[in-house]
This record gives structure tokens, sequence and C-alpha cells, in this order.
């Protein structure tokens, strides 16, 4: 593994490391950490990296990646950057023959997520999105329900994902993390929407398999002199003729990392959050709910899928770590199979790819231009 970003103060870096090894098999080599070559180094060393292997630039790490040995060069590159670099270092890793995981959302807007998906699919090599909460064994199961038809008729979807963390003008206080998000020249056109509403969006058609076909967004803007809105409501048409509100918030005082998801079908419904990843509430149409928990006997027969997601026992909680690390596994793991010459499993190729990446270009934009009027998605 190589990594490009994810230096010193970068939150998110650190969890795609930890995340990437948490199974074995994966081994942290190389990288360019920083757009600053000292914190780039002063990373390698608290990595315990070869020095060799700490580069300046993206693209003297490919170039001297691809001049060692096949097996002492990089398999694959981790991109965890901010937005407006996402496609052109996924761009030249891929035409370099270089598997990428990438950080979301995918580009800095639609345009080169077209590009991109061209790109993957011409290179031919593996390439995975973390949006790591597909990657939660609850989740897992919560999709097989529904293929299952346990839930009948899908006819409404809610999902939620409030914090508050933007809810002061941090990003004028000194803080990295937001100074970066709330720049539509580093993050895009989208703030809140971008960062946290995608994650909403993508969970939305991962568990429901339906497609956002209309929207109707409503963004604001509540701390004054933000160039980007902190909260935005959305009203969805799907494909199929359910209906759905999805609302993202960094400015929801008490909330932490709120995601919430209830899907309601003709039979059954159900429910699952974020801050209680563990379980997953089905509604029964008698007014009874079953509470399904991770690790127990019930799961594996209902969804494959959940149970290879899960590492412990039951009663032993698994969270945010271990969700990430499961699409980390599915797409290394398919980067193996691709190695060995065979074709990835059902269960390996489980994790995001090119195509949500596409469709959270298309969620950013479409909730852009909206204002408050129906805009349709790309069919």
């Amino acid at each position: 593994m190589g990594m490009v970003g994810g230096g010193p103060e970068a939150f998110i870096g650190d969890v795609h490391r930890k995340a990437a090894r948490l199974d074995g098999g994966v081994e942290l080599v190389a990288g360019a950490f920083s757009r600053s070559a000292e914190k780039s180094k002063s990373m390698a060393a608290e990595l315990y990296l070869d020095p060799r292997r700490c580069y300046a630039t993206y693209r003297e790490m490919i170039d001297s990646e691809q001049a060692l040995a096949e097996s002492e060069a990089i398999d694959f590159v981790t991109i965890a950057t901010p937005n407006d670099s996402h496609f052109e270092i996924a761009k030249a890793f891929l035409e370099a023959g270089i598997d990428v995981v990438l950080d979301k959302p995918m580009t800095f807007d639609l345009r080169q997520a077209i590009e991109l998906k061209k790109i993957v699919e011409k290179s031919g090599k593996t390439f995975a999105l973390t949006h790591n909460y597909t990657g939660y064994p609850m989740v897992k199961l919560a999709r097989d329900l529904v293929q299952l038809e346990r839930l009948g008729e899908l006819v409404k979807v809610v999902v939620q994902y409030p914090q508050s963390w933007l809810t002061n003008p941090i990003e004028r206080e000194g803080s990295k993390q937001a100074e970066w998000r709330t720049d539509p020249k580093r993050s895009g056109a989208a703030g809140c929407m971008g960062d946290i509403g995608t994650h909403a969006e993508n969970l939305t058609e991962y568990v429901t398999g339906l497609r956002i076909a209309e929207i109707c967004a409503d963004l604001g803007t509540i701390v004054e002199g933000r160039k980007l809105e902190d909260d935005g409501n959305c009203l969805i048409h799907f494909d199929s003729g359910a209906r759905g509100l999805l609302f993202a918030s960094q400015i929801s005082m008490g909330e932490l990392n709120g995601l919430r998801i209830n899907v309601y079908g003709s039979s059954a419904s159900l429910y699952w959050e974020q801050e209680h990843p563990n379980e997953l509430h089905f509604f029964e149409p008698d007014g009874s709910i079953r509470i399904f928990r991770r690790g127990t006997d019930a799961i594996e027969p209902l969804s494959a899928a959940a149970a290879r997601a899960s590492r412990l026992p039951f009663g032993h909680p698994e969270a945010f770590f271990e969700a990430f690390a499961n699409v980390y596994k599915n797409a290394t793991d398919t980067m193996r199979a691709r190695y060995e010459g065979r074709e990835p499993t059902a269960l390996e190729l489980d994790f995001p790819g090119v195509e949500d990446g596409v469709r959270g270009m298309q969620f950013i934009e479409a909730v852009v231009a909206s204002k408050g009027s129906w805009v349709k998605f790309p069919k």
C-alpha cells in the first residue's frame, strides 16, 4: 500500500491506514503524505517508513515505485487528499497501472467523475471509493432483507445525517479540517451535502437498491459569512415511484455523527443508526419489533455479506474502524483475485466503486442546481 495525503493533523488518513491493515495482508510501504516535504517526512518517520520511499510529490512516487522490482513496488494507492486533487491523482495512478482506493466524494465536479469512470474502465484496475458506512454488517443485512422482499414493496425512505461540528465558524479559527471543507475552491460546489450528504445518498441507494430519479433541495448557510451551505433538506422521488426525505446538517447542535435510515415497505420496515451500529430494528405489521444483533446465529442465513463483515463473537461491539476495514478487505481481496487470475466473488466485489462515485457527484450537482425546484437525475 502507498498513500497520498493523510499527513499530520489529517483525521481520515489515519483511519485509512488503520482500516487497511486491520485484517493483515496489507503493509504501508510508501507515501507522499503532504504538499509540504517536511510534513511528509515527519509523517513517514512517525510511521517508521523507509525514508527513501517518502516522496515529495505523487508523481515522484509513481516514477520511483515503477522503477522498483514488482515484488517490492506498491500494489495499490490510497488517496486521502482534499476533493480538488482527487481526479488528477487517481488518473495518474490508474494510467500507471496501479489500483486505487479513493476517499469520497470522488471528484471536484461531475465532469471529472464521468471522465474518471472512463479511465477506470479503460485501465481494468480495481477502484474502490470509501463510502465506509456500507461496510457495517447491519447495513449489509438491511440491504439483503430488502432484496429478500421481507419489507414488501418499498414506499418511503427517510435518511438523515446531522452533525454539529460546524455550528461555529471554526474555519476562521485555525481548524484545518473545516478550512478546506468550507472552501469552494477545494471542496467543490457543495459544503455539507458534498461532505456528508453524499454518504446519506449512497447509504440510501445501497440499502434499498432504488435509484434517485429526481430531487428537490433547499440548501442553507446558517453561519454568517460561510461560502458553502452547512444545512440541507431534500425531497426525493425514486425510480420505483417510492418517495423519500434526506437531510444533512453540520449545524445541528448536540448531534455528533447521527447518520440514520428508515426504510418503509408495504409489509414491514427497518431502522438503523450509525451511532448504535450493531443493531438493526425490524418492524412487523402487527406492531412488534425484532432486533437483529451483529454476530448472532440469526444473521448468516439471511445475509452472507453481513456474516463475512463480522470479526468478533456477538456481544463484542464492532464499529467505525471495522466498517471502514470491510471496504478495504473486499477491495483488496478483489485485487488479489485478479492477481491470481480468477474472477472475484460477489462477496469480494461488495464495495463502493466508480459508479457510486458518479452517483454521488450527480447528487451534488442536482442539489446545488435545485434551488427549491425539482431536478432530474441522469438515467
